[in-house]
Parts: structure tokens; C-alpha cells; sequence
């Protein structure tokens, strides 16, 4: 039986998560293999198997984690007892925030998403979608009260800031002149902006 923790404490699946991501992110997907994974994690291809039926399990689950956790955060904003504006720019922030704390991740999504089954694909594209959906909603909760202008169809307007930050992994560089929340703060404000009557 795989032990499920280390000497830390830390769980089995969290170091193969861990472990993958690093190698995804310094390697590339297709250049790491299953025995490279365990080796880094410190566990058998068995323990692997028990957790996780495949590498390409570990590269679904790479980005499902980042997604799950966004997801459960714009829930707490959007169902928020605040005005509409403020609960968009907390969405709009956190979801900037939270990529750039997770940059290797969303650098693999995007990198190695075509590895994925067509099944796991359309899983994913699914869970996505649910999160712009619900981000939608708050932008079109602002334009039907009239506090923002829908000159802009909501739709459009979710595509550029998530243009902006699907990119993120791109440039953005953790020694750089700017913190994570003020890329998130003036990104979160361009939004608004766009949505000022």
C-alpha cells in the first residue's frame, strides 16, 4: 500500500502534482515522462496509478485544481452582499491574481491542452466555460440595472479580460516592477472602465 503522506506530511497526490507541474513546466509535457514524475515526486509508478490513471490525468488535473479554486472564489464574489461594481473588480482581480500564483500551470493549460483526449478536452472547455459564464453574469447583472454601459456586449467584454489574462504566463515575471495585485488592480480597473456609462 502507497503511503499517502511524507515525512512533511505532505500528501501523495500534492507531490506528483507538484512534481508534474515543475517538469510540464520546464520540460514540456511530451518531453516528460511517468518515470521522470515519480522519481521527482519520491514515489512508485504504482502510487502514481493508484491516484492518478495516467499522465495525461496529471495534465487535466494541472489546470482543473487552479480552475476549481477560481471557480469557488467568484462564487463567494458574485453571491456577495455588495454593490455590483465591487464585487466584478474583486472577480476581475482575483482571477488575475490567482493565475499569476499559479503561472506554471496556466502555462502548461495553454502549451499542452491539444495532449489532451478529445473526452478530457471537452471536460475542461466545459469547467471553463461554467467560470466565464458565471463572470458573464455579473457584467450583465451591472448593464440590465444600468450602473454599466452595455454599448459593449457582455460576451465581448468578458473576451478582453480574459484575453489579458490567459496571457499573462506569457509575460509576466515575478521579479518584475510590478506585484501580482497591482497587474490585478489596473487590469481589474481597465474592465471597469470599459463598462463606465
Amino acid at each position: 500500500m502507497a503511503r499517502t503522506t511524507d515525512g512533511s506530511g505532505t500528501p501523495v497526490p500534492q507531490r506528483l502534482l507538484s512534481a508534474a507541474t515543475r517538469l510540464f513546466a520546464e520540460q514540456g509535457y511530451d518531453r516528460t515522462s511517468v518515470q521522470e514524475i515519480v522519481e521527482a515526486a519520491g514515489v512508485t509508478k504504482g502510487a502514481l496509478y493508484h491516484y492518478f490513471g495516467s499522465k495525461e490525468d496529471l495534465l487535466q488535473e494541472v489546470y482543473s485544481r487552479v480552475l476549481r479554486l477560481q471557480q469557488e472564489r467568484l462564487d463567494a464574489f458574485a453571491d456577495a452582499d455588495a454593490p455590483i461594481e465591487e464585487r466584478l473588480r474583486a472577480a476581475a482581480a482575483d482571477v488575475v491574481v490567482t493565475t499569476i500564483e499559479n503561472l506554471d500551470d496556466a502555462a502548461i493549460f495553454f502549451r499542452s491542452m491539444h495532449h489532451l483526449s478529445p473526452e478530457k478536452n471537452k471536460q475542461v472547455r466545459s469547467e471553463r466555460r461554467h467560470y466565464h459564464e458565471r463572470f458573464r453574469a455579473l457584467i450583465e447583472e451591472g448593464q440590465e440595472s444600468g450602473v454599466f454601459s452595455s454599448a459593449t456586449p457582455a460576451d465581448l467584454v468578458v473576451d478582453y479580460h480574459f484575453g489579458s489574462v490567459h496571457h499573462l504566463s506569457t509575460w509576466y515575471r515575478p521579479d518584475g516592477p510590478l506585484t501580482p495585485e497591482q497587474v490585478a488592480g489596473h487590469l481589474a480597473d481597465l474592465l471597469l472602465r470599459a463598462l463606465r456609462p
